[in-house]
Protein backbone atom coordinates (compact mmCIF):
# COMPACT_ATOMS: atom_id res chain seq x y z
CA UNK A 1 0.00 0.00 0.00
CA UNK A 2 0.52 3.67 -0.38
CA UNK A 3 -0.12 6.66 1.99
CA UNK A 4 -0.11 10.18 0.29
CA UNK A 5 -0.52 13.06 2.44
CA UNK A 6 -1.74 16.57 1.11
CA UNK A 7 1.22 18.81 2.58
CA UNK A 8 4.81 18.19 4.07
CA UNK A 9 5.78 17.44 7.39
CA UNK A 10 3.10 14.62 8.28
CA UNK A 11 3.62 10.85 9.45
CA UNK A 12 4.35 9.65 5.97
CA UNK A 13 6.01 12.71 4.36
CA UNK A 14 9.73 14.43 4.22
CA UNK A 15 9.83 16.59 7.08
CA UNK A 16 9.73 20.58 5.99
CA UNK A 17 13.15 22.79 5.59
CA UNK A 18 11.76 25.76 4.77
CA UNK A 19 8.20 27.47 4.32
CA UNK A 20 8.34 26.41 0.54
CA UNK A 21 10.89 23.51 0.14
CA UNK A 22 10.76 19.64 1.42
CA UNK A 23 13.92 17.17 1.46
CA UNK A 24 10.99 14.58 -0.78
CA UNK A 25 7.77 13.59 -1.29
CA UNK A 26 4.35 13.43 0.24
CA UNK A 27 3.94 9.76 0.37
CA UNK A 28 5.44 6.68 1.58
CA UNK A 29 5.09 2.77 0.74
CA UNK A 30 4.05 0.09 3.09
CA UNK A 31 6.45 -2.95 2.60
CA UNK A 32 4.32 -6.27 2.10
CA UNK A 33 1.90 -7.05 4.24
CA UNK A 34 0.42 -10.71 4.70
CA UNK A 35 -2.78 -11.00 5.96
CA UNK A 36 -2.85 -12.86 9.22
CA UNK A 37 -5.25 -15.89 10.48
CA UNK A 38 -7.35 -12.97 12.20
CA UNK A 39 -7.91 -11.57 8.19
CA UNK A 40 -5.87 -8.34 9.24
CA UNK A 41 -3.17 -7.17 8.65
CA UNK A 42 -0.72 -3.91 10.41
CA UNK A 43 -0.72 -0.53 9.17
CA UNK A 44 1.89 1.78 10.89
CA UNK A 45 -0.66 4.34 13.21
CA UNK A 46 -3.64 2.83 12.01
CA UNK A 47 -2.99 -0.44 14.51
CA UNK A 48 -4.19 -4.18 12.72
CA UNK A 49 -6.89 -3.15 10.11
CA UNK A 50 -9.06 -5.74 8.93
CA UNK A 51 -9.45 -6.44 5.37
CA UNK A 52 -10.72 -10.03 4.96
CA UNK A 53 -14.17 -10.26 2.93
CA UNK A 54 -13.45 -6.85 1.58
CA UNK A 55 -12.95 -4.94 -1.38
CA UNK A 56 -9.36 -2.86 -1.83
CA UNK A 57 -11.47 0.05 -2.14
CA UNK A 58 -12.96 -0.39 1.31
CA UNK A 59 -9.76 -1.18 2.97
CA UNK A 60 -8.57 1.92 1.50
CA UNK A 61 -11.38 3.71 3.06
CA UNK A 62 -10.67 2.13 6.37
CA UNK A 63 -7.40 3.14 6.41
CA UNK A 64 -7.93 6.38 5.34
CA UNK A 65 -11.07 6.81 8.40
CA UNK A 66 -8.19 5.09 11.05
CA UNK A 67 -5.22 7.70 10.07
CA UNK A 68 -7.81 10.92 10.40
CA UNK A 69 -6.35 13.36 12.86
CA UNK A 70 -2.91 11.35 12.75
CA UNK A 71 -1.84 12.20 9.26
CA UNK A 72 -2.18 15.31 6.89
CA UNK A 73 -5.18 14.59 4.59
CA UNK A 74 -4.50 11.03 3.82
CA UNK A 75 -4.78 9.22 0.82
CA UNK A 76 -4.68 5.45 0.56
CA UNK A 77 -4.10 3.22 -2.35
CA UNK A 78 -3.96 -0.53 -1.41
CA UNK A 79 -2.82 -3.45 -3.86
CA UNK A 80 -3.38 -7.21 -3.55
CA UNK A 81 -0.10 -8.51 -4.62
CA UNK A 82 -0.92 -12.52 -4.69
CA UNK A 83 -3.78 -13.24 -4.25
CA UNK A 84 -3.38 -16.81 -2.29
CA UNK A 85 -7.42 -17.37 -1.29
CA UNK A 86 -8.23 -16.93 -4.98
CA UNK A 87 -5.17 -18.94 -6.87
CA UNK A 88 -4.81 -22.50 -8.20
CA UNK A 89 -2.18 -24.82 -7.59
CA UNK A 90 -0.20 -26.02 -10.93
CA UNK A 91 1.90 -28.89 -10.41
CA UNK A 92 3.64 -32.08 -12.07
CA UNK A 93 4.89 -31.34 -15.55
CA UNK A 94 4.63 -27.39 -15.65
CA UNK A 95 7.32 -25.71 -16.50
CA UNK A 96 7.27 -23.53 -13.37
CA UNK A 97 5.27 -25.26 -10.78
CA UNK A 98 3.33 -22.74 -8.62
CA UNK A 99 0.51 -20.97 -7.04
CA UNK A 100 -1.26 -18.66 -9.51
CA UNK A 101 -3.81 -16.02 -9.26
CA UNK A 102 -6.67 -15.86 -10.73
CA UNK A 103 -7.64 -12.66 -12.14
CA UNK A 104 -10.43 -10.26 -11.74
CA UNK A 105 -12.17 -11.42 -15.05
CA UNK A 106 -11.73 -15.41 -14.74
CA UNK A 107 -8.72 -17.34 -16.15
CA UNK A 108 -9.54 -20.35 -18.27
CA UNK A 109 -7.43 -23.70 -17.58
CA UNK A 110 -4.78 -23.03 -20.69
CA UNK A 111 -4.88 -19.23 -19.40
CA UNK A 112 -3.53 -21.19 -16.14
CA UNK A 113 -1.01 -23.26 -17.91
CA UNK A 114 0.61 -20.26 -19.62
CA UNK A 115 1.07 -18.60 -16.25
CA UNK A 116 2.73 -21.58 -15.40
CA UNK A 117 5.23 -21.39 -18.07
CA UNK A 118 3.32 -24.00 -20.03
CA UNK A 119 4.41 -27.63 -20.29
CA UNK A 120 8.10 -29.75 -20.58
CA UNK A 121 6.56 -32.51 -22.39
CA UNK A 122 4.71 -33.00 -26.17
CA UNK A 123 1.13 -31.96 -26.22
CA UNK A 124 0.69 -35.56 -27.56
CA UNK A 125 2.09 -36.85 -24.37
CA UNK A 126 0.39 -34.57 -21.59
CA UNK A 127 -2.76 -34.59 -19.64
CA UNK A 128 -4.52 -32.70 -17.43
CA UNK A 129 -5.74 -33.51 -14.01
CA UNK A 130 -7.91 -31.30 -12.26
CA UNK A 131 -8.72 -31.92 -8.78
CA UNK A 132 -11.82 -30.29 -7.74
CA UNK A 133 -13.29 -30.44 -4.02
CA UNK A 134 -13.43 -34.34 -3.86
CA UNK A 135 -13.88 -34.47 -7.53
CA UNK A 136 -11.09 -35.64 -10.16
CA UNK A 137 -11.41 -35.44 -13.97
CA UNK A 138 -8.39 -36.11 -16.18
CA UNK A 139 -8.37 -35.24 -20.13
CA UNK A 140 -5.69 -35.17 -22.82
CA UNK A 141 -4.03 -31.50 -23.22
CA UNK A 142 -4.76 -32.37 -26.62
CA UNK A 143 -8.73 -32.53 -26.36
CA UNK A 144 -8.33 -29.40 -24.50
CA UNK A 145 -6.88 -27.50 -27.02
CA UNK A 146 -9.27 -28.62 -29.89
CA UNK A 147 -12.40 -28.24 -28.17
CA UNK A 148 -13.11 -24.81 -26.72
CA UNK A 149 -15.79 -26.39 -24.30
CA UNK A 150 -12.94 -28.24 -22.26
CA UNK A 151 -11.17 -25.37 -21.57
CA UNK A 152 -13.21 -24.25 -18.66
CA UNK A 153 -12.74 -21.40 -16.47
CA UNK A 154 -10.51 -22.01 -12.84
CA UNK A 155 -12.05 -21.69 -9.39
CA UNK A 156 -10.17 -21.33 -6.32
CA UNK A 157 -7.99 -23.70 -4.57
CA UNK A 158 -8.50 -26.00 -7.48
CA UNK A 159 -5.56 -28.43 -8.17
CA UNK A 160 -4.08 -28.80 -11.72
CA UNK A 161 -1.36 -31.34 -12.33
CA UNK A 162 0.33 -31.94 -15.79
CA UNK A 163 0.64 -35.59 -16.07
CA UNK A 164 2.95 -37.21 -18.81
CA UNK A 165 1.79 -40.05 -20.45
CA UNK A 166 3.13 -41.20 -23.51
CA UNK A 167 0.89 -43.09 -26.32
CA UNK A 168 1.70 -46.16 -27.46
CA UNK A 169 0.27 -48.96 -29.13
CA UNK A 170 1.22 -53.13 -28.55
CA UNK A 171 2.46 -54.94 -32.33
CA UNK A 172 2.33 -58.36 -31.91
CA UNK A 173 1.93 -61.25 -34.57
CA UNK A 174 3.30 -61.37 -38.09
CA UNK A 175 4.10 -57.88 -38.00
CA UNK A 176 8.12 -57.04 -39.17
CA UNK A 177 8.48 -55.45 -35.24
CA UNK A 178 6.91 -56.69 -32.38
CA UNK A 179 7.10 -54.09 -29.90
CA UNK A 180 5.39 -51.50 -27.96
CA UNK A 181 5.66 -48.99 -30.26
CA UNK A 182 4.93 -44.56 -29.03
CA UNK A 183 2.39 -42.60 -31.70
CA UNK A 184 5.03 -39.98 -31.45
CA UNK A 185 2.20 -37.42 -32.43
CA UNK A 186 -1.10 -36.10 -31.80
CA UNK A 187 -3.31 -40.13 -32.74
CA UNK A 188 -2.65 -41.97 -35.78
CA UNK A 189 -4.84 -44.16 -37.64
CA UNK A 190 -4.51 -48.23 -38.05
CA UNK A 191 -2.56 -47.45 -41.71
CA UNK A 192 -0.02 -45.62 -39.47
CA UNK A 193 0.29 -48.20 -36.63
CA UNK A 194 1.10 -50.93 -39.11
CA UNK A 195 3.49 -48.81 -41.15
CA UNK A 196 5.62 -48.07 -37.93
CA UNK A 197 5.37 -52.21 -37.02
CA UNK A 198 6.93 -52.58 -40.18
CA UNK A 199 3.52 -53.72 -41.74
CA UNK A 200 2.63 -57.04 -42.76
CA UNK A 201 5.93 -59.93 -43.29
CA UNK A 202 4.69 -60.85 -47.18
CA UNK A 203 5.53 -64.87 -46.79
CA UNK A 204 4.02 -65.26 -43.23
CA UNK A 205 0.93 -63.02 -42.31
CA UNK A 206 -2.80 -63.59 -43.18
CA UNK A 207 -3.97 -59.99 -44.51
CA UNK A 208 -7.69 -61.50 -43.47
CA UNK A 209 -6.82 -61.77 -39.55
CA UNK A 210 -5.74 -58.18 -38.38
CA UNK A 211 -7.39 -57.79 -35.24
CA UNK A 212 -7.43 -54.89 -32.86
CA UNK A 213 -7.66 -55.68 -29.18
CA UNK A 214 -8.97 -52.41 -27.01
CA UNK A 215 -11.02 -51.92 -23.83
CA UNK A 216 -13.83 -49.53 -24.91
CA UNK A 217 -16.35 -48.13 -23.25
CA UNK A 218 -19.73 -49.89 -22.37
CA UNK A 219 -21.72 -46.99 -24.41
CA UNK A 220 -19.65 -47.82 -27.66
CA UNK A 221 -20.11 -51.77 -27.07
CA UNK A 222 -23.80 -51.35 -26.75
CA UNK A 223 -24.03 -49.65 -29.95
CA UNK A 224 -21.85 -52.07 -31.67
CA UNK A 225 -24.35 -54.71 -30.31
CA UNK A 226 -27.31 -54.07 -28.51
CA UNK A 227 -27.46 -57.88 -26.78
CA UNK A 228 -23.88 -58.40 -25.25
CA UNK A 229 -24.12 -58.62 -21.51
CA UNK A 230 -22.53 -55.44 -20.48
CA UNK A 231 -20.82 -54.76 -16.62
CA UNK A 232 -23.16 -52.99 -14.46
CA UNK A 233 -20.29 -51.42 -12.87
CA UNK A 234 -19.25 -49.07 -15.81
CA UNK A 235 -16.38 -50.64 -16.16
CA UNK A 236 -14.84 -51.07 -19.60
CA UNK A 237 -15.73 -53.75 -22.28
CA UNK A 238 -12.97 -55.75 -24.49
CA UNK A 239 -13.81 -55.42 -27.65
CA UNK A 240 -11.95 -57.01 -31.04
CA UNK A 241 -12.11 -55.27 -34.12
CA UNK A 242 -11.15 -58.10 -37.14
CA UNK A 243 -10.10 -55.81 -40.81
CA UNK A 244 -9.77 -57.89 -43.82
CA UNK A 245 -7.23 -56.15 -45.78
CA UNK A 246 -7.96 -58.34 -49.00
CA UNK A 247 -11.34 -56.54 -49.10
CA UNK A 248 -10.42 -52.87 -50.72
CA UNK A 249 -12.73 -51.26 -48.56
CA UNK A 250 -10.60 -52.05 -45.69
CA UNK A 251 -8.02 -50.12 -47.12
CA UNK A 252 -10.06 -47.09 -46.24
CA UNK A 253 -11.49 -48.22 -43.43
CA UNK A 254 -7.53 -48.26 -41.73
CA UNK A 255 -6.90 -45.18 -42.75
CA UNK A 256 -9.86 -43.56 -40.59
CA UNK A 257 -9.92 -46.51 -37.77
CA UNK A 258 -8.39 -44.23 -35.15
CA UNK A 259 -5.99 -45.81 -32.54
CA UNK A 260 -6.36 -45.31 -29.09
CA UNK A 261 -3.81 -45.58 -26.09
CA UNK A 262 -2.76 -49.36 -25.11
CA UNK A 263 -4.34 -50.99 -28.13
CA UNK A 264 -3.45 -54.16 -29.06
CA UNK A 265 -2.86 -54.93 -32.76
CA UNK A 266 -2.16 -58.74 -33.69
CA UNK A 267 -1.27 -59.87 -37.38
CA UNK A 268 -2.16 -63.63 -37.45
CA UNK A 269 -0.17 -66.60 -39.71
CA UNK A 270 -1.19 -67.31 -42.69
CA UNK A 271 -2.89 -70.90 -42.66
CA UNK A 272 0.55 -72.39 -45.16
CA UNK A 273 2.88 -71.14 -42.41
CA UNK A 274 1.56 -73.48 -39.86
CA UNK A 275 2.03 -76.13 -42.74
CA UNK A 276 5.30 -75.12 -43.29
CA UNK A 277 6.32 -75.03 -39.35
CA UNK A 278 5.14 -79.16 -39.71
CA UNK A 279 7.20 -80.06 -42.41
CA UNK A 280 10.24 -77.88 -40.80
CA UNK A 281 9.84 -80.52 -37.88
CA UNK A 282 9.77 -83.40 -39.73
CA UNK A 283 12.51 -82.21 -41.72
CA UNK A 284 14.49 -81.95 -37.91
CA UNK A 285 13.99 -85.15 -37.52
CA UNK A 286 14.43 -87.05 -40.51
CA UNK A 287 17.66 -85.73 -41.63
CA UNK A 288 19.95 -87.30 -39.47
CA UNK A 289 18.37 -90.85 -40.38
CA UNK A 290 18.88 -89.89 -43.67
CA UNK A 291 22.23 -88.66 -43.62
CA UNK A 292 22.79 -92.15 -41.61
CA UNK A 293 21.94 -93.94 -44.56
CA UNK A 294 23.47 -91.83 -47.31
CA UNK A 295 26.88 -92.40 -44.97
CA UNK A 296 25.91 -96.53 -45.29
CA UNK A 297 25.68 -96.50 -48.67
CA UNK A 298 28.70 -94.65 -49.65
CA UNK A 299 30.55 -97.52 -47.42
CA UNK A 300 28.70 -99.93 -49.33
CA UNK A 301 30.00 -98.73 -52.49
CA UNK A 302 33.40 -97.95 -51.11
CA UNK A 303 33.91 -101.66 -49.90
Amino acid sequence: MTIWEASAGGLFSAPVISDKFSTGSNSATIPEQIVGRDGAITVPYAGRVQVAGRTTRAVQTVIEQALAGKAIQPQVLVNVLRPISNSVTVGGEAVGAARVPLSVKGDRLLDVIASAGGVKVPVSEAYVELARGRTTARVPLARVIADPHENIFMQANDVLTLVRDPQTFFAVGATGVNAEIPFNSDGISLAQALAKAGGLQDFRSDPEGVFIFRYENPSIARELRLDAPLPSRGDEVPIVYRLDLRNPNSLFIEQKFRMANRDLVYVSNAPLVDVGKVIGIFNTVLSPAAAASSVAADATVFH
